[in-house]
Parts: C-alpha cells; sequence; structure tokens
C-alpha cells in the first residue's frame, strides 16, 4: 500500500524501469505553473519559478515593480484608467 502522503494528486506519478526489469512508480512533486494575468489569463513573466530558485532572488527580482503586480501590462495600464476616470468623475 503506498504512503497515504501519494495518495493524493499533490505528487504525480512517473513509472521507472527498474535495471531488474520491474516497472515501479516513483512521485515526483508538480511543477509550478507559470502565473496567470488575474483579468485576461496571458502568462505573467518572470512568474513561473520553484521555491528553491525564488528563495535566493531578492524582493523585486520575484514580482514586478508597479501597481497591480498579478495584471499584465495591458490590462494594468486599463486599470488604471479606469480608476482615473472614476476618480475625476
Amino acid at each position: 500500500m503506498t504512503e497515504p502522503r501519494f495518495r493524493a494528486r499533490t505528487f504525480r506519478r512517473v513509472f521507472v524501469k527498474t535495471p531488474g526489469g520491474r516497472n515501479v512508480i516513483h512521485y515526483e512533486k508538480r511543477k509550478k505553473s507559470a502565473g496567470k494575468c488575474a483579468i485576461c489569463g496571458k502568462p505573467l513573466n518572470r512568474a513561473k519559478m520553484l521555491p528553491s530558485t525564488k528563495k535566493k532572488l531578492s524582493k523585486s527580482e520575484k514580482r514586478p515593480e508597479r501597481p497591480y503586480p498579478n495584471l499584465c501590462p495591458s490590462c494594468m495600464r486599463e486599470e488604471i484608467k479606469r480608476k482615473a476616470r472614476a476618480q475625476s468623475q
């Protein structure tokens, strides 16, 4: 029986053929997917990092240094315009 932590799909299952000819299952952590824009869903730059790599970077390298870092640049511009228009009225 597998360990309880491996029963969930947080670990991906990789079938490996051993030198003895048996097929065994190895469990690996899933890779992080690229971050996506909260509005349009386009992939964001520099958002696809494993925690071990992310740990070594400075704070400004981990995410964009701008307002709304969870939006792509085009959606961010539209959001800023929308806020400015709402403020002026």
